[in-house]
């Protein structure tokens, strides 16, 4: 049973694997939840590429303090279908909630993308490129994106109306529900435009301002931080954690150093290996900062 007083942590997009992440790194998020007393802990998906090293994760953080989840689009890949949205564990949250306090209830749904954030009209040249360059090619689902992503926001509706109307609503989910997150490139990036088409659903951040009682919506996917934005009633956070080379102690590390001309952070594996001794020295000063950053604190 939960007090009423408490702290939700909200993680998404850890990335264990493609990070590199020790159990000196899951410490460290360990303590650092301990020192902001965190109270609960939910991962917003994106948590591992494999569902045995999500499940390992979330374990680890399930010896400290209650910790909840959904998945992301990279678990999918691993996972069959009816696995996706119903997965045997007490702790997973798809359209169930968790009472955090008298007053809170944190509902966690994985969601989905309908194409509504592309700049391209053509599904045919959208699908191309979800298959060209898109993880999500390995994921194996029934029904076309948009159909599943209109069923997801269907249910995301009942399940808002069914809930108590007098209690305040934590929705968290892993893909973008509004177009303010929603990046839009110019000159040589205009193409990224395009791959838009797979971060979320407009229809679902519509779904949200239905319902009146709901006080925050946390999400990742977009690898990039925003400041929270109020839209209607509802806070909208999204500060997702990312690659180990999109993040800003990288930047940091990249630029304090000199080591490149041009700033490109998916140029930077290779440069980051040839000065491996001293990324690691430097990660391991100011990783810390950079996970408190990417952390969604609430209190409840």
């Amino acid at each position: 049973q939960e007090t009423d007083m408490g702290k939700l942590a909200v993680i998404s997009d850890l990335h264990v694997d493609i990070n590199h992440f020790s159990a000196t790194d899951l410490q460290l998020i360990a303590e650092l939840l301990d020192a902001n007393q965190a109270t609960h802990l939910h991962l917003a998906g994106d948590i591992a590429n494999k569902e045995t090293a999500a499940m390992t994760v979330i374990d680890f953080f399930q010896r400290q303090l209650p910790t909840t989840f959904h998945w992301g689009n990279h678990e999918m890949a691993d996972l069959s279908e009816s696995l996706i949205e119903t997965y045997p564990d007490p702790a997973f949250l798809n359209f169930q909630t968790v009472a955090l306090s008298e007053k809170t209830l944190l509902l966690g749904v994985n969601g989905w993308y309908d194409y509504g954030y592309s700049d391209l009209q053509s599904t045919e040249e959208i699908l191309r490129l979800k298959h060209l360059f898109w993880y999500d090619r390995m994921i194996q689902r029934t029904g076309t994106d948009p159909e599943i992503s209109h069923q997801i926001n269907e249910r995301l509706r009942q399940t808002l109306r069914g809930l108590p109307q007098d209690k305040e609503v934590i929705v968290t989910t892993h893909f973008v529900p509004k177009a303010t997150f929603i990046v839009k490139q110019t000159g040589k990036y205009v193409r990224w435009n395009h791959l838009n088409a797979f971060l979320g659903s407009p229809e679902f951040g519509a779904v949200i301002d239905e319902a009146d009682n709901v006080r925050q919506v946390v999400f990742g996917h977009t690898h990039r931080r925003f400041e929270d934005q109020v839209i209607g009633q509802t806070i909208y956070s999204c500060r997702p954690l990312g690659y180990y080379y999109e993040w800003q102690l990288t930047r940091r590390f990249v630029l304090e150093n000199q080591l490149t001309e041009n700033f490109q952070p998916t140029k930077l594996r290779g440069l980051l290996r040839t000065n491996q001794a001293a990324f690691n020295q430097y990660k391991a000063a100011h990783l810390r900062a950079e996970l408190q950053q990417a952390i969604t604190w609430i209190n409840y």
